[in-house]
């Protein structure tokens, strides 16, 4: 019981490798470095890393002649007929000859290994640029509509096929398309999700022949899942393969890019509507993302017979966007290139959001992405409450380190919160992404809290155990850092935020014992901020933190504390997660609850507005 519920410990969708066990951190760098060494006996060079998902690795390589390519690796943790896919996806792309999707050189395997090959698509993956930008402006957004939008209609014309099939990308997302800023050029990347489609727009079947209809399988979908936070309802609910697949794709990542978000489910709080966008368009993804199917296969249809008239919009010279004032407060620090943060996101108190139990729709399908990003996380919940919880999960995209404590009431929402963000080049974009988080906030209606510690993962200590019966014990060089505030804030009882001031969470299942318990207890006296988060598995021991002693006159009672907190591991057992977070002081923020945001859309004659 307490391994299905460590799953829902961390909100971000990839574990730091500073969070793995020393062996299975060990194991992973080993293999890239075996994929690296491989590569370098082809005859590439300049091998990189360059993403990672649930069914494999992309690396980067370079010929002699300087052409880029990446190759793909399967994981070779995962079942033999999952790994197979790769060979199915290098099949489909063969098929397809497009400038803007790259092209597959080769599909090869080296004894269990998988590796496909192919050009690399010039360029910056749409998810980074976001992250680095905030949301996109209008004039890129409606440029990167017509270009999505014109390869969807290359996919869905059978006729440009040899199989005289339409095809389905399957997982559209803004990772999955690549800007080339230089040639203002968008690329469809990533095919691992790509079928042929068993339907057409209108849902008839695309069988060519009677044998062909005779032989298909008319009853059980040969869609892959893609990304959940994208994709449509259709697709998740394990429908008929359909090119309508991809316009919910296209509607939910031009939806991302506009707002800032990292997934579609915040629409109902921020409409496309509200985004600044051309009303046409606004409306298009609007529709496109609607609860009706009805609505969202006109608004599809809509959209692709009227691609002409976006190209024909009358745009503006690109300004850029003014950054936005955060709701709540935020600070913004350097650090040092050799203080690298690797933030991770721990939540808490995540039930309440739920609307059913677990167990319920869904529950029997069989599929890695699934399993990694819906099941065991986001199921039960509502579409805000599921992009609230995205929304917390993209701070931890930032080098950012605090805490969040949220209490919905039935007249608004109070927000505690402690962020500091470390890089100043992305204040705009951080800022957007906790203004987003707020207004999400305030679109869930009901009572309840919520917590989130940010912690940098390069911190977490790590004690491991040959078995259970042993105790975890920690070499003699481990302990608890903490950092020290530049200027000593002087303790006031009125203003102090305490550890304990809400009782037990429902969500952590590790009790600790009386004894840390104790020690515990004397820290939550000392004036300080941050986290510490115990997270105990079979074999290892993690603890993650993130302090900052404010009172600097109670220094070495506050190292006194976490040294003995240190000795006292040996007396922990049982598994599970207890973690403990503090904020500085009381500075609550409220907000009224909040429908919707008002409309906002592009103006209808730009130049005019530019000239006054």
């Amino acid at each position: 019981m307490a391994e299905k519920k460590l799953q829902h410990f961390y909100i971000a969708e990839e574990q730091s490798i500073y969070l793995l066990s020393q062996k299975d951190a060990t194991k992973l760098k080993r293999w890239v470095e075996l994929c690296k060494q491989q590569l370098s006996l082809l005859g590439y060079q300049n091998i990189e890393l360059v993403g990672k998902g649930a069914y494999g690795f992309v690396f980067s390589g370079e010929d002699e002649q300087q052409h880029q390519f990446v190759f793909k690796f399967s994981r070779i943790n995962l079942p033999q007929h999952v790994q197979d896919r790769l060979e199915e996806e290098a099949d489909i792309q063969q098929h397809l000859h497009h400038s803007r999707i790259p092209q597959v050189i080769e599909y090869r395997k080296i004894k269990r290994q998988c590796i496909l090959q192919m050009t690399r698509a010039p360029g910056i993956n749409l998810e980074e640029y976001s992250h680095l930008h905030g949301p996109l402006l209008p004039e890129l957004v409606v440029n990167i509509a017509i270009q999505l939008g014109e390869i969807l209609i290359y996919l869905r014309n059978s006729s440009l096929h040899s199989t005289n099939k339409p095809y389905v990308h399957g997982d559209i997302k803004p990772s999955n398309v690549v800007y080339d800023e230089s040639t203002d050029k968008v690329y469809l990347v990533d095919w691992g999700s790509s079928v042929a489609a068993q339907q057409d727009v209108n849902g008839q079947s695309t069988a060519t022949n009677v044998m062909d209809l005779m032989s298909s399988d008319l009853q059980n979908s040969n869609a892959r899942l893609g990304d959940v936070y994208f994709i449509g309802p259709e697709q998740l609910n394990g429908g008929l393969s359909s090119p309508r697949f991809d316009e919910q794709g296209l509607a939910a990542t031009l939806y991302a890019l506009a707002s800032g978000q990292s997934c579609r489910y915040g629409k109902d709080v921020i409409s496309a509507s509200a985004l600044g966008l051309p009303r046409v368009l606004a409306k298009m993804i609007d529709g496109m993302l609607s609860g009706n199917d009805q609505t969202r296969a006109r608004a599809g249809d809509y959209f692709f017979n009227n691609l002409h008239y976006l190209k024909q919009l009358v745009l503006a010279k690109p300004k850029a966007i003014v950054p936005s004032e955060p709701m709540i407060p935020v600070w913004c620090k350097s650090t040092l290139d050799d203080e690298l943060i690797d933030t991770v996101v721990y939540g808490s108190r995540k039930s309440f959001l739920r609307e059913q139990s677990e167990g319920e729709a869904l529950s029997t399908v069989d599929d890695v992405q699934l399993e990694k990003y819906y099941k065991n996380y986001l199921m039960g919940m509502g579409d805000t409450e599921k992009a609230f919880i995205a929304a917390v999960s993209r701070l931890g995209n930032f080098p950012v380190v605090g805490g969040l404590a949220i209490r919905w009431e039935k007249d608004g929402v109070y927000i505690d919160s402690n962020l500091t963000m470390f890089n100043p080049s992305l204040k705009a974009s951080f800022h957007s992404a906790v203004n987003n988080m707020v207004h999400l906030a305030q679109g869930i209606f009901r009572v309840g809290m919520f917590k989130s510690c940010l912690f940098n993962a390069r911190n977490t200590l790590h004690v491991e155990r040959d078995n259970e019966k042993e105790s975890f014990v920690p070499t003699f060089e481990q302990f608890i850092p903490f950092d020290v505030s530049v200027v000593p804030e002087l303790d006031d009882i009125t203003k102090l935020h305490s550890y304990f001031e809400d009782g037990k969470d429902p969500d952590e299942y590790l009790y600790l014992p009386d004894v840390i318990m104790a020690e515990l207890a004397k820290l939550n006296l000392i004036h300080h901020t941050g986290c510490i988060i115990f997270e105990v598995l079979p074999t290892h021991l993690k603890i993650h933190s993130y302090l900052m002693l404010l009172n600097h006159e109670k220094r070495e009672e506050f190292a006194q504390c976490l040294d003995n907190i240190m000795k006292l591991l040996p007396t922990i057992k049982g598994n599970g997660i207890s973690g403990f977070m503090k904020l500085p002081y009381k500075d609550t923020r409220f907000f009224e609850h909040l429908n919707t945001l008002p409309e906002k859309y592009y103006p209808k004659n730009p130049r005019k507005v530019i000239n006054d």
